[in-house]
């Protein structure tokens, strides 16, 4: 007999204390309000992201996975960056080409002209006087 009502009260004491704290004792909440796990850009701003950026970069969870607008956010700004580089490497590409085709199709600079008018320069026109 002992034990049951040492369960009874025990059950009552439980009851009573969840009934308290979800009921609230007094006007502030009995959780308060969080501010969701957002994402905060580690990707650097004043240069160029690297492969050390996008590895150290951590997306926040949600109940589902990952937030969608931070990936979003994430992978659009890893997009731009990209196709900026790559155009700045066709550029690059294309002022080497041709840089190279200049140098292969161009006069050579250093030979030196042959033929008569080569010699009769200014010295010729100042000998004959």
């Amino acid at each position: 007999m002992r034990v049951f009502w040492f369960l009874l009260l025990t059950m009552v004491v439980v009851v009573a204390a969840v009934t308290l704290a979800v009921v609230g004792g007094g006007k502030s909440a009995v959780l308060q309000d969080v501010e969701p796990e957002r994402l905060t850009d580690p990707l650097p701003l004043d240069r160029p992201v690297g492969r050390a950026d996008v590895e150290a970069m951590r997306l926040p969870l949600s109940v589902r996975g990952y937030r969608m607008t931070d990936v979003d956010e994430a992978l659009g700004r890893l997009g731009a960056e990209l196709a900026e580089r790559d155009a700045h490497i066709a550029e690059l590409e294309s002022a080497l080409a041709g840089a190279q085709a200049t140098a292969v199709n161009g006069p050579d600079l250093l030979k030196r002209p042959e033929g008569p008018a080569a010699g009769d320069g200014p010295q010729g026109e100042e000998g004959g006087r």
